[in-house]
């Protein structure tokens, strides 16, 4: 059985969280609040092995309180429990454990604390090292649904928008991501990118065959064998790039 502390400004989701908590058996509570300013306080006497914290607090903003455990000398393990899901590569950046939406599934809070378990042990604290950027491991975190993926940058074929929405195109498989192509885009620096549409960028260390199209365009055969379209506006470009 592992401590925990709850950070939410809202009684009824501590209530129902406490309660989903105390009846997996897995965790003692220890404490409550519903700001930062008493929660610094209690967490740092307490020193909980796990935090169960809201993001979009009455006075403050639940990142925030985060970052300042970070500093403590024995680091509690973070879960962010919210109703937002726009900030989970915010919570994987500061190494949470895990992400977990509201209104709780007892099943998903059940798997959160199996992660936390292994992390955490039994009665210990554990200090999480910081996370390597992607500019020194290679990998980027992408939300998918409820889930952070690590994705290795070279894995990555291509990048296509879909209505404001971003298709990620890897050697295995594709993802489905909330991010504007544009973002994505400017994280990814470990690999040689070319946008070649208004809704298509790609890895030019993948590209098989350029296949001449209509109206002096061309289409790109990926090594895969999927096509991605090279519109006039990007065409010089890609011959400049591609040295035709």
């Amino acid at each position: 059985m592992f401590r925990a502390y709850i950070v939410d400004d809202e009684p009824l989701a501590r209530d129902e969280l406490k309660y989903l908590l105390v009846r997996s058996k897995r965790v003692e509570i220890l404490g409550e609040s519903d700001n930062v300013q008493d929660a610094i306080t209690e967490i740092t006497e307490m020193k909980p092995d796990v935090v169960f914290l809201d993001i979009e607090l009455s006075e403050d903003n639940g990142l925030s309180l985060a970052k300042e455990l970070e500093t403590m000398d024995s680091t509690p393990a973070i879960v962010f429990a919210t109703a937002y899901d726009e900030y989970a590569l915010q919570a994987f950046e500061l190494n949470a454990v895990d992400y977990i939406l509201k209104p709780f599934d007892e099943e998903r809070v059940h798997k959160t604390l199996e992660k936390t378990e292994k992390m955490v042990g039994t009665n210990k604290h554990i200090t999480i090292p910081p996370l390597l950027n992607g500019d020194r491991n290679g990998k980027i975190p992408v939300l998918v649904g409820d889930r952070i993926i690590l994705l290795a940058q070279a894995d990555i074929l291509y990048l296509e928008s879909n209505n404001g929405k971003c298709i990620i195109k890897t050697i295995e498989q594709e993802y489905k991501v909330n991010e504007a192509l544009v973002v994505l885009e400017k994280k990814l620096s470990n690999i040689p990118l070319l946008r070649v549409h208004r809704s298509y960028v790609v890895n030019l260390d993948y590209i098989a065959e350029i296949e001449p199209w209509f109206n002096s365009t061309y289409n790109l055969i990926m090594k895969d064998s999927s096509k991605v379209p090279v519109s006039r506006t990007y065409v010089k470009q890609l011959k400049q790039i591609i040295g035709i």
